[in-house]
């Protein structure tokens, strides 16, 4: 239970700070730290990010240039499609190469920010304003149903995935990239939990999801709270 608050701790504050990140954490520290095994590790994740990413949208919905909505609508109901397929494969597959796998994810998506460019502006983010849906639209479906179906898959919200995504392919500022990437994990989380829910139950141990889901929400509030002052 104590490693459980502290890693909370830990995935809360790169929630408040990245708008993503705690699901690369989530995951492997519920395994090889708290000890469980993968079927209540991956629909623990869930809970735990999908919890604190609503905690960590709130203050930001009435902060202007935040989220783009329209973008994360989109990405958010492609991923909830795809959800269901991830799930349905991580229940045949044995646990040893799911964990292989999320880990060559991390890597690559690792990789992917360090070569990026830094710039923004696209079909998603004209430097003008505005979207050009026509480029952007089928950008924004792809990229949602690969998240979606990672979410059940690795059990992950998908932050780690969605701000390289919006960033460096649909061109979104990293500002509002943070604010619509936590819209996102929610709706990924969400429709991840159900999935899980309707093909094969959902193993929990409530004492450790709490702590952890109450550690993470404590942490990114204290974190949201110190940036505001700075």
């Amino acid at each position: 239970m104590i490693v459980a608050l502290g890693l909370g701790v830990v995935i809360g504050a790169l929630l408040g700070l990245l708008g993503g990140g705690g699901s690369i954490l989530a995951v492997p520290a519920l395994v090889y730290a708290v000890g469980q095994p993968l079927s209540a590790a991956v629909p623990t994740s869930l809970i735990v990010v999908g919890l604190s990413s609503t905690t960590a949208v709130l203050p930001r919905l009435r902060q202007r240039g935040q989220i783009a909505w329209r973008i994360a609508g989109v990405f958010g109901a492609a991923g909830t499609a795809t959800a269901f397929a991830g799930t349905t494969v991580n229940k045949l597959l044995p646990p040893s190469v799911v964990l292989l796998g999320f880990a060559a994810l991390m890597i690559a998506a690792a990789i992917q920010m360090l070569r990026g460019s830094g710039t923004t502006g696209g079909s998603c983010a004209l430097p003008g304003g505005g979207v050009n849906w026509r480029s952007c639209l089928p950008k924004a479906i792809a990229s949602g149903a690969v998240v979606g179906f990672l979410t059940g898959l690795f059990g992950v919200g998908g932050g780690f995935l969605i701000i390289p995504a919006l960033t460096l392919l649909l061109g979104l500022s990293m500002a509002t990239a943070v604010g619509t990437s936590l819209v996102i994990i929610v709706i990924n989380s969400t429709a991840g939990v159900a999935a899980h829910a309707h093909t094969g139950g959902l193993h929990l141990d409530p004492g450790v999801t709490i702590a952890f889901t109450g550690a993470a929400i404590a942490a990114l509030v204290t974190i949201q709270t110190l940036l505001t002052t700075i």
